[in-house]
C-alpha cells in the first residue's frame, strides 16, 4: 500500500507542486487548505505523515500541531525564527524545513521520518555486528559494549534507522536538536569522528562513512 502524505497549506501553488512531486514518487497525497479543514479530515483518516504550514486560515499551524497525535509532522514554513523552530520541535513536530526549500531535501526528510516510524515498534536496531537498543540506550559491537555520549547515540540511531541513505548534516542537526541542543554544525564533525573511532576500536571495521560535501551514511 502506498504511504499517505497529507499536505496542509493554503498556498495553492506550493500545494500543487508538492502533490505533483510526491505523487510521482508513488505517495498517496491528500490536501487541506486550512487548519479547520485539516482537523476535520484527520478525524476521518490517518495519513502516514503530515506536511504542515504554520500560517493557515482558521486554525493556525501552531494551534493544529498539538491536535495531531501519532503521526509525524514536518513543518514547512517561511518562518525562520530559531526560537519558534525549537519550540515547535519540542511541541511534537518531527522536523522543520523553511520555505523556499529544495524538493530533494524535503523528500529526503520525508523518507527519514517514514523510515523512523517503521522502527518505533522495535527497540533493537541491527547493522552487521553493530546493535543499538533504543530502550536501554546501549550499543554493542560483536557483543562488546560501547560507551557513547548522548549526542553520539542520537547520531548513530538516526544513521542506523536509514542504513541505505546518505543523511545530510542539516538533517542530522535538525533531527537530534531536541535531544542534544549542544550539538552545532561546528561540533558535529568532531562528534562523528569520536563515534567512528569508538566503533572502529571494537573490531577494526568502519561502520560510518563520510560522503564528501553531502553528509554521512552507514558504511
Amino acid at each position: 500500500m502506498n504511504e499517505h502524505i497529507m499536505v496542509i497549506d493554503d498556498d495553492i501553488h506550493i500545494g500543487n507542486m508538492l502533490e505533483e512531486a510526491l505523487s510521482r514518487d508513488g505517495y498517496k497525497v491528500s490536501r487541506a487548505y486550512s487548519g479547520t479543514e485539516a482537523l476535520m479530515l484527520l478525524s476521518a483518516q490517518k495519513p502516514d505523515l503530515v506536511l504542515l504550514d504554520l500560517m493557515l486560515p482558521g486554525l493556525s499551524g501552531e494551534e493544529l500541531l498539538p491536535k495531531i497525535e501519532g503521526i509525524p509532522v514536518i513543518i514547512v514554513s517561511a518562518k525562520i525564527d530559531i526560537d519558534n523552530k525549537v519550540e515547535l520541535l519540542l511541541s511534537g513536530a518531527a522536523d522543520y524545513i523553511t520555505k523556499p526549500f529544495d524538493i530533494k531535501e524535503l523528500k529526503a526528510r520525508i523518507k527519514v521520518q517514514l523510515r523512523s516510524r517503521q522502527f518505533t515498534s522495535s527497540a533493537e536496531l541491527v547493522y552487521k555486528e553493530l546493535k543499538l537498543n533504543t530502550d536501554t540506550h546501549s550499543v554493542t559491537v560483536n557483543g562488546e559494549a560501547i560507551r557513547l555520549t548522548r549526542t553520539e547515540f542520537a547520531i548513530l540511531k538516526l544513521l542506523m534507522m536509514n542504513p541505505d541513505q546518505v543523511i545530510t548534516k542539516s538533517i542530522i542537526l535538525d533531527r537530534i536538536s531536541a535531544d542534544t541542543p549542544d550539538c552545532t554544525e561546528t561540533s558535529l564533525k568532531q562528534h562523528i569522528s569520536n563515534l567512528r573511532r569508538k566503533l572502529r576500536s571494537a573490531d577494526g571495521k568502519d561502520y560510518i562513512e563520510a560522503v564528501w560535501g553531502i553528509g554521512f551514511k552507514m558504511a
